[in-house]
């Protein structure tokens, strides 16, 4: 799988921009909807400002929290998780290997090493800059796969961080968890908003709880879909080239091929603590398998990815 990976680099940053540009036209469309929402719930019509009033504050909040998910998204990526700082005493060969694969990836900073306490077998990279990145991985996989199925797991992660894949990884579980808030916002507007009006059930009364209704439905069926067809766009590729140069930093496909084996193999495949906005950070998905997660899956098949690692033809 032959690949630039300078240009990936220059095509993710620009997918990034795009999809940060993508979440304040749809936070901008949201907001604009609760303005008319509101606009009718006053005038029983519609009201150009207010419309317009509730889409800049929804611009400027959404501004807000992709500032302060960007400089705090990391940590709570970590803390969600349940991971914590490994220690060198405990996990001598987990240190070893990510630095030296960082130093043969060309990393100037050390990615920090931290383990979950988990008997899943999994993995992930999180940190929006290669100066401040995050290599965890499940005490299941460590006590599991032999050394060199380990440095073929960590040098996929090494190359998710080095190929600048986790800002815009990170970017689409920010995404997640606003649209989730947004339908969570207007549901409680439906449920307590609409029981509050009072009056005699006019025409306009009952106007109003279908519109409400119906924008409620709306959002709830388009946050999950939004985010999962953004992760689906984005997180596929990323996986592959991730295999890609992984390999070409260990030299040894087979030991990544072996890992992903076992962890398709894991009975249990489910991290604790694991949730939908960082399931398309592990290198396999957390969840176990099923229909829905099938549809909305964030990872191409496993025994593909085996397949290309080993150079097999279909």
């Amino acid at each position: 799988m032959a690949f630039n990976i300078h240009e990936e680099i220059r095509k993710n940053k620009r997918q990034s921009n795009f999809i940060i540009f993508i979440f304040f036209i749809f936070i901008a469309l949201v907001a604009g909807a609760v303005g008319v929402i509101i606009s009718f719930w006053k005038t029983n019509g519609i009201n150009i400002p207010t419309i317009i009033s509730a889409a800049i504050i929804g611009l400027i909040a959404s501004f807000l929290y992709v500032w302060m998910f960007m400089s705090q998204g990391d940590n709570w990526i970590l803390q969600s998780t349940g991971a914590k700082p490994a220690s060198r005493t405990h996990y001598p060969h987990l240190f070893h290997s990510v630095e030296a694969l960082s130093i043969a990836a060309g990393m100037k900073t050390v990615p920090k090493c931290y383990v979950i306490e988990d008997s899943a077998l999994n993995a992930y990279a999180t940190g929006f800059t290669p100066e401040k990145s995050y290599v965890v991985v499940t005490t299941g996989l460590l006590k599991v796969l032999n050394r060199e199925e380990i440095e073929g797991v960590l040098a996929h992660e090494i190359s998710h961080i080095v190929n600048r894949d986790i800002k815009v990884m990170l970017l689409a579980a920010g995404l997640v968890g606003v649209t989730v808030f947004i339908s969570d916002i207007l549901l409680h507007m439906f449920w307590f908003g609409g029981r509050s009006s009072g009056g005699g059930g006019s025409n306009d009364d009952n106007k109003l709880g279908f519109i409400m209704i119906a924008v409620a439905i709306l959002l709830i069926i388009l946050s999950p879909i939004v985010a999962n067809l953004l992760k689906l766009a984005i997180s596929r590729k990323r996986e592959y080239l991730a295999d890609a140069s992984g390999a070409k930093l260990t030299r040894y496909p087979e030991g990544l091929a072996s890992a992903l084996e076992k962890i398709s193999n894991d009975p249990d495949p489910l991290v604790d603590k694991a949730n939908k906005a960082t399931a398309h950070l592990f290198i396999s998905s957390p969840f176990r398998k099923g229909l829905l997660t099938g549809m909305f899956s964030t990872h191409p098949p496993i025994k593909e990815r085996i397949r290309i690692l080993r150079g097999k033809k279909q």
